[in-house]
């Protein structure tokens, strides 16, 4: 009798810890499916961004440097994206392809805002059309990130709970990094409004 409760007892235990490790391989594999989505939208904007140098160069001959820096941002973000979606828990590569991102932000913010100073441009249905898409698809990371950050957000509560927290190092579970935004301390300032 005391043989089959112990036996018992160990099936139970072989059981709980194959579903906890189970369920750990699920958010795991979730947060990398959000890397993923993020990965196919930062793709399409980067798509995006020859045609729209292609539009604007007509228009701003004079502006070749930046241009060129949005070109060279560009690849830089997508060579970093590419490093980061090879491995989605490398969280050095997931904070580096954020830092690549916002300087590629940064970049296309200024082309931007050069553009304004064209109305010609401005008013280009080629230029209308790109703008959108890029709006649709800065729309589409954005909420791509948020659906990463709250997988690894959900992956890492998961590890850190008991029990789950005896049965992660035993399957080389590892925290993921969340994406957080890349402000500059300039940036993080309050506004100051004044209406005098």
């Amino acid at each position: 009798m005391a043989g089959w409760i112990f036996l018992g007892l160990v099936v139970v235990g072989v059981v709980w810890i194959v579903s906890i490790y189970n369920g750990l391989v699920r958010l795991r594999n979730r947060f990398k499916n959000a890397f993923a989505q993020i990965d196919v939208q930062l793709k399409r904007r980067y798509d995006l961004i020859p045609n729209l140098v292609e539009t604007v160069k007509g228009y701003m001959a004079h502006e070749r440097n930046t241009l060129e820096q949005v070109i060279a941002a560009r690849n830089s973000a997508q060579a970093a994206t590419s490093k980061a979606s090879a491995n989605p828990a490398d969280g050095e590569a997931v904070q580096q392809m954020a830092g690549a991102v916002a300087a590629f932000d940064n970049s296309l913010g200024r082309l931007f805002a050069l553009v304004e100073s064209y109305p010609d441009l401005k008013a280009s249905e080629n230029m209308k059309q790109l703008t959108e898409e890029l709006t649709s698809t800065e729309n589409r990371v954005a909420f791509a990130r948020q659906a990463y950050n709250d997988a690894v957000m959900d992956y890492n509560t998961a590890l850190e709970v008991f029990p789950n927290n005896f049965v992660a190092p035993m399957g080389s579970f590892k925290p993921a990094t969340m994406l957080e935004a890349t402000e500059s301390a300039e940036e993080k300032k309050p506004v100051k409004v004044s209406f005098s």
